[in-house]
């Protein structure tokens, strides 16, 4: 059962920030794959409640963005290059799925669409950064 309750963590701390669940697994002592897996689950999760049910949340940010300049910053320079695409695949690092996937949506993408490219993002990039990590890991206790 305690595995389960460490993999929860993961997921919830994915919910927040893929950044803090990451070496949260670590900490916890989990299989880097569990860690990958867990870890986009729950960036998946929270994409999907942003793009698909929070529409006050969503409502609320276009608010501000639209008191912004929408086309300002980091995110608005890779939607003006990229697209939805660009910004499905840089967010999840840059910004969290929760804050990209409501960027997305605000800068009118279509939400299949921005899931679609969300979840390739959250994907590609728990791989990644969980796969930095081992590497990291393995070469510091080779020193010691």
């Amino acid at each position: 059962m305690e595995i389960w309750m460490k993999i929860a963590s993961v997921i919830g701390a994915s919910i927040l920030e893929l950044w803090m669940a990451i070496p949260l697994g670590f900490a916890l002592r989990l299989h880097p794959v569990v860690i990958a897996i867990a870890s986009a689950f729950g960036s998946i999760i929270a994409a999907a409640v942003v793009i698909f049910l929070a529409k006050s949340l969503r409502n609320w940010l276009m608010k501000r963005m639209e008191r912004k300049n929408k086309k300002q910053g980091r995110m608005g320079r890779i939607w003006e290059k990229y697209g939805v695409i660009g910004l499905g695949l840089a967010s999840p690092l840059l910004t969290g799925a929760p804050l990209g996937a409501a960027i997305g949506v605000s800068f009118g993408a279509k939400p299949v669409t921005l899931f679609i490219w969300m979840v390739i993002g959250i994907v590609v990039w728990s791989g990644i950064l969980t796969a930095a990590v081992a590497m990291g890991m393995i070469s510091l206790t080779s020193f010691v």
